[in-house]
C-alpha cells in the first residue's frame, strides 16, 4: 500500500521585488515632477487660465501670454529642472565620497568660489549681465574646487575625506571673509551681488541654460558611473582596494563631479541651501544605502523641491515673489529635521 505522503506546503504568494518597487518609485517621482513643472508653467505673477496655458503650452501664437510662457516660464522651469538635479546629486555624491552625513555640496568651497568669481566680476570688472555673472562663477568654482583638492594633498598621499573637509572649511573661510572685504568697500558692487546671492530662478533665460547644460551633463555622467565604487567605499579604503576600486582615482572624479555640478548650479542660480544636504538623507530614508538608487532618486527628489519652492514663492509673494532660496531654506531645514528626529544619523 503506498505510504501516506505529507501534503506539499503552501506556495508563498510572490512579493514584488525590491527593485520593481523602487522602479515603481522612481516613476511615481517621475509623475510628480512632471506636475510641479505643468504648475511652474501655469502659475505665476500675470494670472492665465489653465486652459489657456495648456492650448498655448503646444500651440504657441505669439500673444502676450504666448510670450510669458515661452519666453519666462518655460526657460524658468527647465532650469529648475537641471539645477534641482545638479544639487540633488551632488549633495548625494559628497555626503558618499566623505561618509558624513551632514555633508553638502558647498563643503569642498564650490559655492563660495563661485560667489567670490562674482564678486570680482562685478566689483573689479564691471560685469553686470547674468550671463557674465555665469561664466565667472564657474572659473570661481573650478579655481576653489581645486585649491581645496591641492591642500588636502600631502606630499605623495592623496586627499582623503577627513583633509578635504579642512581644507574646504579653511578655503571657505577664507572665501568668505574676501567677499565680504570687497563688497563693504564696494557699496554698489554690494547692491548687483545681493541679488544674485540669494538664490532665484527668476530673470533666468535659455542662453544661461545653455552655458551650464554641458557642464551638469559630465557630472551627472561621472557620478552615475561611481555609484558602484561608491557603494565599495562605504565598507571603508581597504575594504574597497580588495574589491577593486581604485580609491585615489574615485575621489578626484568624485570632486571634479561635484565641482561641475555644484559649480554650474550655483553660477546658474546663485547659492541655493538645503537642498543638496537635505534631499540625498530622503532619498537614503526611501531607498536605503545603495549609493545607486540614492543618487537616481535625488536627481528627481531635488527639482521637485526646487521647482515647488519656487511656484510656491510666487504664490505667497503674489503679485510679487518670494526667491527660490529663502523658500527652499523654509522648506528644507523643518524636512531635515524631521529627518534627523525620525532616523538616527550615522557615518555613512
Amino acid at each position: 500500500m503506498p505510504q501516506n505522503q505529507d501534503p506539499a506546503p503552501a506556495v508563498p504568494a510572490a512579493r514584488p521585488s525590491v527593485v520593481a518597487l523602487r522602479g515603481l518609485g522612481l516613476v511615481l517621482t517621475l509623475g510628480a515632477l512632471l506636475l510641479v513643472g505643468l504648475l511652474s508653467v501655469w502659475v505665476g505673477t500675470r494670472g492665465i487660465p489653465f486652459t489657456s496655458t495648456w492650448s498655448l503650452l503646444w500651440h504657441p501664437d505669439g500673444s502676450e501670454a504666448s510670450v510669458i510662457i515661452h519666453d519666462y516660464r518655460i526657460p524658468r522651469t527647465l532650469l529648475g529642472l537641471l539645477v534641482g538635479t545638479a544639487l540633488g546629486l551632488s549633495g548625494a555624491l559628497m555626503q558618499a565620497l566623505t561618509r558624513n552625513p551632514l555633508a553638502d555640496p558647498g563643503l569642498l568651497g564650490v559655492s563660495l568660489g563661485a560667489s567670490t568669481g562674482v564678486v570680482v566680476a562685478i566689483a573689479f570688472l564691471g560685469v553686470g549681465s547674468v550671463l557674465g555673472h555665469v561664466w565667472f562663477a564657474l572659473l570661481g568654482a573650478v579655481v576653489a574646487t581645486l585649491v581645496v583638492y591641492v591642500l588636502g594633498t600631502s606630499g605623495r598621499t592623496l586627499a582623503t575625506p577627513d583633509r578635504l573637509v579642512v581644507a574646504g572649511a579653511a578655503v571657505t573661510a577664507v572665501l568668505y571673509a574676501f567677499n565680504s572685504a570687497v563688497l563693504l568697500l564696494r557699496p554698489r558692487a554690494f547692491d548687483q551681488f545681493r541679488f544674485w546671492t540669494v538664490g532665484s530662478l527668476a530673470g533666468r533665460y535659455l542662453d544661461v541654460l545653455y552655458v551650464v547644460l554641458p557642464f551638469v551633463a559630465v557630472g551627472v555622467v561621472i557620478a552615475l558611473l561611481l555609484a558602484p565604487a561608491l557603494n565599495a567605499l562605504a565598507l571603508g579604503d581597504q575594504l574597497g582596494r580588495a574589491l577593486g576600486v581604485d580609491v585615489g582615482r574615485t575621489r578626484v572624479l568624485g570632486a571634479v563631479a561635484v565641482m561641475l555640478l555644484c559649480g554650474a548650479a550655483t553660477a546658474a542660480v546663485g547659492p541655493v541651501g538645503f537642498v543638496g544636504l537635505a534631499v540625498p538623507h530622503l532619498a537614503r530614508f526611501v531607498v536605503g544605502p545603495d549609493q545607486r538608487w540614492v543618487m537616481a532618486y535625488s536627481m528627481l527628489f531635488a527639482p521637485v523641491l526646487l521647482i515647488g519652492a519656487d511656484v510656491l514663492g510666487r504664490v505667497i509673494g503674489a503679485p510679487g515673489e518670494v526667491q527660490v532660496g529663502i523658500i527652499t531654506a523654509f522648506l528644507g531645514a523643518p524636512l531635515f529635521i524631521a529627518l534627523c528626529r525620525r532616523r538616527k544619523l550615522a557615518m555613512l
